[in-house]
């Protein structure tokens, strides 16, 4: 699971191996290594969860976690859709795009 932040916008695109592995268990986790030791770990996550509303993002020390409606989540992993996105408040007048999308791979 690759991850790009930029000023606006926090988005996640997943193999296909991941989002199969997303629609069947609701969770993948990865941990960039930043320095040593546990506390060196930058770790991010996409999680089906029952109890958000929408599409969502929650930061936590060392931890980026995207959460996902879970009826949202399991439609999505097993359909045709390529990505989710919204638009999230985290400030006021200041907004983060987060996109979650299928890495179809090129095309050529």
């Amino acid at each position: 699971m690759k991850l790009r932040l930029d000023e606006t916008s926090l988005r996640l695109r997943l193999e296909p191996e991941e989002t199969a592995e997303f629609g069947r268990t609701g969770h993948l986790e990865t941990a960039v290594p930043l320095g040593p030791g546990a506390a060196g770990l930058l770790r991010y996550s996409l999680e089906r969860a029952a109890d958000v509303p929408a599409l969502t993002v929650r930061q936590e020390l060392g931890r980026i976690r995207v959460l996902v409606p879970a009826a949202q989540a399991d439609s999505w992993a097993g359909s045709d859709e390529i990505g989710l996105r919204t638009k999230v408040e985290v400030a006021e007048n200041q907004f983060l795009l987060i996109l979650v999308e299928k890495d179809l791979g090129c095309a050529h």
